[in-house]
């Protein structure tokens, strides 16, 4: 169990840094991506797009599992015993895929609470309150003064019949 929170531990730190260095430079996927794709469907050059970096969560899911299959590989063939590690390969691509939402978090975070953005979103926020207001006003505040429907009198021009009366008047009963 120690060694599973371990494997887990450094997972996360993987999963942060791998993300990471996909935000800063994506050689590798532009790399793959040109030996797989015709000339018209390759990335453009001003995307940013790498293996975990702005991916899906499914696509996140194949290439980590991709990359632990090939790490178990190895692994197998380099030690001359058997180990049971199914339990730390699961292990490790969960906590892999946590660290690059966490890295992801940060990342954009940072990005999204720089000054020109604030006072973007200050202006934009700025400017809807200012609609909303305008809109209120114009729908509640009307420019022709309502005049107030005059109360019914409390006397009555005429006594009320009772239902009988009423039915005898209409000729519905004798």
């Amino acid at each position: 169990m120690t060694f599973e929170i371990i494997v887990f531990i450094a997972a996360v730190l993987f999963g942060i840094i791998l993300y990471w260095t996909e935000s800063k430079s994506n050689r590798l996927y532009r790399f793959f991506n040109k030996l797989t794709h015709s000339k018209e469907l390759q990335m453009k050059p001003e995307s940013r797009k790498g293996f975990v970096h702005q991916q899906d969560f499914l696509m996140r899911l194949v290439w980590i599992t991709l990359l632990y299959l090939i790490a178990a590989a190895v692994i197998a063939v380099v030690l001359p015993f058997v180990v049971n590690y199914i339990q730390y390969f699961i292990s490790a691509i969960v906590a892999t895929l946590l660290g690059t939402y966490i890295a992801s978090l940060f990342l954009f975070a940072r990005d999204k609470t720089k000054k020109e953005n604030l006072e973007k979103a200050f202006n934009k926020g700025k400017e809807s309150i200012d609609e909303f207001t305008q809109d209120i006003r114009d729908n509640f505040e009307s420019e022709e003064e309502i005049e107030p429907e005059p109360k019914p009198s409390t006397e009555p021009d005429e006594p009320k019949l009772s239902a009988r009366e009423r039915l005898k008047n209409k000729g519905m009963i004798k």
